[in-house]
């Protein structure tokens, strides 16, 4: 768990979900849980989909273990840990399109949900950048979403692992972008941007403890939440008390362990602090 200058209480689950082992993974989830006492934090956020593994072949493969939002066993979990903590939760699902919503193949949404302090369903989000893994099965979501939420929370932006990078076909670069959730997260004056990964490990400097190629990658994607209009660092040059306009906390939460030979990043969360003018 980490507290965020004794302002935003968050606990990030790291854990290894076991692919197609829902019940085995939710009920690991609820031992890592299990000691949080209740308002001891202000948000509980677990990965990109969180309880079915990711790595699902086709829509054969994963249409079993596709959810209704609110009804399928991430929402109940997370309905019921968001009342026993009184806390807000966020977990990563995949979404069983409603008929009318099918296009061919396409099956499901890789998607995300939101409960509040009484166990009350919040909203959802459908992630907008798929990943090739995605695009076997999933439709992408129309755009990214924002949320307005009491307490410490505030305004929310919610985003899935490849939103962070640019739509194709659009090439990014450092210099020009594009820099898309970031982008909408500053415009929507985000004091809180939470991302639900299931990224790989980047394979560089394996003798270090922390993928620090992945965690800069990380960092220069989210490049207009901490860098002046006039190019200049804003990390680190002010306090917090000094500091103008919005701060913007960013939560990136990453699954952990192996699945189908890939791994995930050697640190698998991470929470920063940037800036907008």
């Amino acid at each position: 768990m980490a507290a965020l200058k004794s302002m935003l209480r968050v606990a990030v689950v790291q854990f290894n979900p076991k692919i197609g082992q829902v019940q085995t993974n939710i009920a690991r989830v609820r031992e890592l849980c299990g000691k949080i006492e209740p308002q001891s934090v202000d948000l509980v956020c677990l990965p990109e989909m969180a309880f079915t593994g990711y790595v699902f072949d086709n829509s054969a493969a994963i249409t079993p273990f596709l959810e209704r939002p609110h009804t399928g066993p991430t929402s109940r979990f997370c309905s019921e840990l968001a009342a026993r903590l009184r806390c807000y939760v966020v977990a990563g699902f995949p979404e069983q399109l409603l008929p009318e919503e099918l296009i061919g193949d396409k099956v499901g949404a890789n998607s995300a949900i939101i409960y509040g302090p009484q166990g009350e369903r919040v909203g959802e989000y459908r992630k907008t950048n798929l990943f090739e893994t995605d695009r076997t099965w999933s439709i992408p979501g129309t755009g990214f979403a924002s949320f307005v939420l009491p307490g410490t929370l505030k305004r929310m932006t919610l985003g899935i692992c490849m939103d962070l990078n640019a739509q194709p076909p659009a090439e990014w670069s450092v210099a020009e972008g594009p820099y898309e959730i970031a982008e909408h997260a500053r415009a929507h004056g985000s004091n809180l941007l939470i991302l639900l990964n299931n990224w790989l490990d980047s394979g560089n400097e394996t003798e270090e403890p922390t993928d620090w190629h992945t965690l800069n990658f990380w960092a220069a994607r989210l490049r207009p939440l901490w860098q002046k209009e006039d190019g200049s660092d804003t990390v680190g040059t002010e306090s917090d008390e000094e500091a103008p306009g919005t701060r913007t906390t960013v939560i990136i939460c990453n699954r952990t362990g192996v699945e189908n030979g890939q791994c995930a990043p050697r640190r698998i969360a991470v929470i920063s602090l940037a800036y907008q003018d």
